[in-house]
């Protein structure tokens, strides 16, 4: 009997089991966690479930969701990036400066300020990456570094004030509500999220980003320079950084030297609950999607609640914290599996 016991324990998961088996504890467990929180809010919070908080939760995490769109290459690599906070102020000040240029059409001064900023946060994020391996830092200390130029360079650009007088159809493209229910700034959140999806499912260059945040001395042994890959990988996550910037902009239409202050702890947080691993190899940039969901209808659910200010981020680090634990069982569940 025992014997009959163990070989069926010892028995071998058949190859689609096990891929569905993986699905589930890899990819399917966060969006159920996202569809249990809803519905326990959608059935105790006040006004939680109307079209129009929806309509609120959509245009709160777009920003969230394309810096952690970002964010989620660095972490699949193995790193982290603490800048993106202050790389984003540093962008919505210079993007806001060029676009009230009285000189330039409103066309041509959105266009460059879209420019200007993504050129801006992707140099800081070169810089980041490049230090990094150039010498063998921390990333921690590099991009912690980095946050605190970055916020500096905002408050010079913008003389320390804030910047107002955005061109009016920029304005009004970001108060923009497509068949009624979509903000404008969340479909560029969700053309952000799509292209780094299909970049690390279906190119090389993704593949890659996995395999060095798994093994970087055997991608060396293959033949390629994990270091590209990590300079790459936080030169997107300045990129998005700047995209963020002008999502800022399009939505609180000013530019400010202290925007952005804590937003690198939220894209972390985003990227960690959907499911991506602390060190490097694993992960879904569509879990980091359902994680900034997660994390903004935490939010909203617990403000419609009553629940104050001073206790909201008590709850949110109890569920990160939680996240990270479920993360470590998870592996050794997925170990099995396989």
């Amino acid at each position: 009997m025992s014997e009959t016991t163990e070989a069926a324990v010892a028995a071998p998961v058949s190859p689609g089991r096990a891929k569905f088996l993986r699905f589930l504890v890899r990819d399917a467990g966060v969006l159920l966690a996202l569809v249990l929180i809803t519905l326990f809010f959608s059935a105790t919070a006040p006004y939680f479930a109307t079209s129009g908080n929806a309509l609120k939760i959509f245009v709160q995490i777009a920003i969230n969701t394309v810096l952690a769109a970002g964010m989620t290459f660095v972490i699949l690599t193995g790193g982290i990036d603490l800048s993106v906070g202050s790389v984003l102020a540093l962008c919505t000040v210079v993007g806001a400066t060029v676009m009230i240029n009285e000189s330039l059409s409103p066309a041509v001064a959105i266009t460059l300020a879209l420019l200007a900023c993504m050129a801006t946060g992707a140099v800081c994020g070169f810089l980041n990456g490049w230090i990094s391996t150039r010498w063998k830092i921390p990333s921690f200390i590099v991009t912690l570094g980095m946050l605190n130029m970055a916020a500096g360079a905002a408050r010079v650009v913008s003389d320390n004030s804030t910047i107002t007088g955005l061109p009016q159809s920029f304005v009004d493209f970001g108060n923009l509500i497509i068949g009624g229910f979509l903000p404008s700034i969340f479909l560029v959140a969700v053309l952000v999220i799509a292209a780094g999806w299909f970049v690390l499912r279906f190119t090389v260059f993704g593949r890659m980003i996995f395999a060095v945040g798994t093994n970087d001395e055997a991608v060396r042994l293959s033949g390629h320079n994990p270091d590209f890959y990590k300079i790459a990988a936080f030169t997107i996550s300045g990129l998005t950084a700047g995209i963020a910037a002008m999502v800022y902009l399009l939505r609180l239409n000013i530019g400010s030297p202290i925007a952005g202050v804590g937003y690198e702890l939220n894209a972390i947080a985003a990227v960690i609950i959907g499911g991506t691993s602390l060190s490097g190899g694993k992960g879904s940039i569509i879990g980091t999607l359902v994680g900034a969901c997660i994390l903004q209808v935490l939010s909203t659910g617990l403000q419609l609640l009553g629940v104050g200010d001073n206790f909201k981020p008590i709850v949110i680090g109890l569920v990160i914290v939680l996240a990270v634990i479920l993360d470590a069982y998870r592996e050794r569940l997925l170990r099995k599996i396989r």
